[in-house]
């Protein structure tokens, strides 16, 4: 249960990161209280997440995905460049992310 909590959490931490893009610095609205509610649903299922999962391997997880995705969403809708450091990057995040859960603590 703990790693679909996880995904509820990296899910609404995205729409919150998006819609903080669109907020225009909390001049809009909608966008606004749209990023504030996903923020407040992403750390109360992040807290249930940890009640099962380990902190270092559900943060690093939470922070690694919503990383790669946040860039993917950015790239695809926000036309933000990509060059070959930050696909490097991307890459390490990835591969660290995989270790943790793979080796980290507990295992």
């Amino acid at each position: 249960m703990g790693y679909l909590y996880l995904s509820v959490s990296i899910v609404t931490e995205l729409v919150g990161t998006t819609m903080l893009k669109y907020s225009n610095g909390f001049t809009r609205l909608g966008p606004t209280l749209t990023s504030l509610i996903a923020y407040t649903v992403c750390f109360y299922f992040l807290s249930l997440t940890l009640r099962t999962v380990n902190m270092s391997v559900a943060y690093a997880l939470w922070g690694g995905v919503g990383i790669v995705l946040t860039t993917v969403i950015a790239v695809l809708f926000m036309h933000a460049p990509v060059n070959l450091a930050s696909i490097l990057g991307i890459v390490l995040i990835i591969a660290g992310s995989l270790i943790l859960n793979l080796y980290g603590t507990g295992h």
